[in-house]
C-alpha cells in the first residue's frame, strides 16, 4: 500500500520523519491525540503529511508541561491553549516558589550543618502560611512592646512593625526569614530586647535616658566609626574626647548599659534581619562600632 500511495507513512516512517520513539507515538496514537488516517490491509496504522504537523504540535505542547488528556482537550477544540496554558503558568508560578523555599532550607542547611531534626524545623518555618507568620511577629512584639511605659507615637510605631516575606520571596528572603524566625521565639532573646527598650526609649514626659541616641541616631554610630578608621584606641585620650563630644558630662556607665544591652541582645543581627526579610536596604551591621563603644565608655568610667 505503501508503494501505491507514497504519501501515507507507516508508525516507523512517521518516527523517522519525527524523530521521535515508535513507543512515544503509538502512545500518543492511542490516546488520540495522534490518531491513525487509515489502516493498511493488515491492520498497521497509516499517517499522513498532517499527522507529521499534528506530531510537532502535540510535541510542543508536552514540551511545555501539558498533560496528554489537556493535549486531547486542545486537540479537539473543548479548550483553547490559552485557557490550559493560564492554569500551567499558576501551577509554574507555585512550583517555582515552592523550589525556591527548598533551595533556601537547603542553602541554609548546607552553610550550618544542620541535623535532621533541625532541617525540619528550618522547613517547617519556611512554609508557614502568611497568617502563621504574622502570628509569630505579633506574638513577638507583644512580649517585647506590650506595656512599655513609652511615648503614644513610639508604641504606636512599634505596634504598626510589619516583618513579612512578599508574595514571590527571593531565597535570601527566605533565608532570613527562618534565621529572624529561630531568633524571635527565643525567650531570651525576648527578654534582652525588651531590657534593651526599656533602657534606651523614653518615657512620657521624661528625657531621653543615657545613651538612647546610640540606638536611635546613625551619627553615633557613624561617628565611631570614623575614629576607628583613624586608628583611634578606645582606651585612648581621643576616644575620651569623641564621648565627651557625643554624650556630654553624662554618667559614662549610665550610657554604657545601652550599648551592653543592644549587644547583648544581638540588636544589630535582628535589624538586618528584618530588613533583609522585607528586601529593603539595611546599613551595614555596627556591632565592631558599638563594642567599640562599649570598651571607651568601660575606660572611661573605671578612670
Amino acid at each position: 500500500m505503501e508503494d501505491e500511495r507514497p504519501d501515507v507513512l507507516t508508525i516507523g516512517r512517521l518516527a523517522d520523519r519525527t524523530g521521535l520513539p515508535v513507543r512515544t507515538l503509538r502512545f500518543w496514537s492511542d490516546e488520540g491525540a495522534v490518531p491513525p488516517v487509515a489502516r493498511s490491509a493488515s491492520g498497521y496504522r497509516l499517517y499522513d503529511a498532517e499527522s507529521v504537523a499534528r506530531v510537532e504540535l502535540v510535541r510542543t505542547l508536552r514540551e511545555l508541561g501539558l498533560g496528554i488528556d489537556e493535549v486531547c482537550r486542545v486537540l479537539s477544540g473543548r479548550t483553547t491553549v490559552a485557557e490550559v496554558a493560564d492554569a500551567h503558568v499558576a501551577a509554574l508560578d507555585a512550583r517555582i516558589r515552592s523550589l525556591r523555599v527548598s533551595r533556601a532550607v537547603l542553602s541554609t542547611v548546607s552553610k550550618r550543618g544542620s541535623t535532621a531534626e533541625e532541617t525540619a524545623l528550618m522547613n517547617r518555618l519556611a512554609r508557614l502560611s502568611a497568617s502563621e507568620r504574622k502570628q509569630i511577629i505579633d506574638e513577638f512584639k507583644e512580649e517585647v512592646f506590650g506595656g512599655l511605659d513609652i511615648e503614644p507615637r513610639l508604641h504606636d510605631r512599634m505596634r504598626a512593625l510589619s516583618i513579612d516575606l512578599p508574595d514571590d520571596p527571593t531565597p535570601g528572603q527566605v533565608d532570613a526569614w527562618i534565621e529572624l524566625a529561630e531568633l524571635v521565639q527565643d525567650p531570651g532573646f525576648r527578654t534582652r530586647m525588651r531590657t534593651m527598650l526599656e533602657l534606651s526609649t523614653p518615657a512620657p514626659g521624661q528625657s531621653r535616658p543615657p545613651g538612647a541616641s546610640i540606638w536611635w541616631a546613625r551619627q553615633v554610630v557613624q561617628t565611631v566609626a570614623e575614629a576607628r578608621e583613624r586608628g583611634t584606641a578606645p582606651e585612648g585620650p581621643e576616644a575620651a574626647e569623641l564621648l565627651s563630644q557625643l554624650f556630654g558630662d553624662t554618667d559614662r556607665a549610665a550610657v554604657l548599659l545601652c550599648p551592653e544591652a543592644g549587644l547583648a541582645a544581638v540588636a544589630e543581627r535582628y535589624r538586618r534581619l528584618a530588613a533583609r526579610v522585607r528586601g529593603q536596604y539595611a546599613s551595614p551591621d555596627a556591632t565592631e562600632e558599638l563594642e567599640w563603644l562599649a570598651r571607651a565608655l568601660r575606660t572611661a568610667d573605671h578612670a
